[in-house]
């Protein structure tokens, strides 16, 4: 199996809702400032996912993660599980410090 596996059908089924039109895709690299009116630095969009919902409100982090898992089919149980009243604090929690992680490797290595 190709290591990356998993992160390519992830992506393909994000690709398949950018197709659709149910979502709308902005490359940081190529917009860095397109969250700038919220406050959003190009570091804090490194660092964790950013999105705004239908009625163009911040989501940031965990809540972008369910709130795509809402609309990906065949992922509303993750969205059950990891995103309801009593898990989502923890989810919070799990992602923020995994983000906190990976954004400073990226940073060590030079990525950024």
């Amino acid at each position: 199996m190709h290591r990356d596996a998993g992160i390519d059908w992830q992506r393909n089924k994000l690709l398949a809702l950018v197709r659709a039109g149910t979502v709308e895709f902005r490359d940081i690299n190529e917009q860095p400032d397109a969250l700038a009116h919220f406050g959003a630095s190009l570091d804090d969009i490194r660092r964790r996912l950013h999105a705004t919902d239908e009625d163009g409100r911040l989501i940031v982090g965990a809540d972008v993660a369910v709130a795509l898992w809402r609309i990906k089919p065949g992922e509303g149980w993750l969205a059950a599980l990891f995103g309801n009243r009593l898990a989502l604090p923890a989810t919070r929690f799990g992602y923020d410090r995994f983000a906190d992680l990976l954004f400073a490797w990226n940073k060590w290595c030079g990525r950024w």
